[in-house]
């Protein structure tokens, strides 16, 4: 284990109340650096927090301006494309449905006949 290391591990004790009398000079002089106090205070606000009572209650609609939020990000990377590509076989596919014949089905659409449809890749 490494010195940065085992400081913070005597530190954690120490906080704990679980370090040995022969560990107490290491802890005591790793609290007199920066990081040794930065560490202190992280590991009592952990500990505060692991206390804790029952978490307040979130404003009504919460949820649902969450939710509305996510939706609305762009969707990162290789998802997007994929996404993008499945909205225009989509978009595609519904061009040439609505150009059908209604009573024979047939696409009236000069463009696309003999056309093959879009193939529609699941997104998973």
């Amino acid at each position: 284990m490494d010195t940065h290391k085992k400081i913070r591990v005597h530190i954690s004790a120490l906080s704990d109340g679980e370090l040995s009398k022969n560990d107490l000079e290491l802890a005591l002089a790793a609290l007199q650096t920066a990081d040794g106090q930065h560490a202190w205070n992280v590991y009592h606000r952990i500990g505060d927090v692991l206390r804790a009572q029952a978490t307040p209650e979130l404003s009504d609609g919460f949820a649902d301006r969450l939710a509305a939020r996510l939706a609305a990000e762009p969707v990162p990377g290789k998802r997007a494309a994929r996404t993008a590509v499945a909205q225009r076989a989509a978009v595609a596919s519904n061009g040439a449905a609505l150009g059908a014949d209604a009573a024979g089905g047939e696409s009236t659409d000069a463009k696309s006949v003999n056309k093959p449809k879009p193939a529609i890749a699941s997104v998973s």
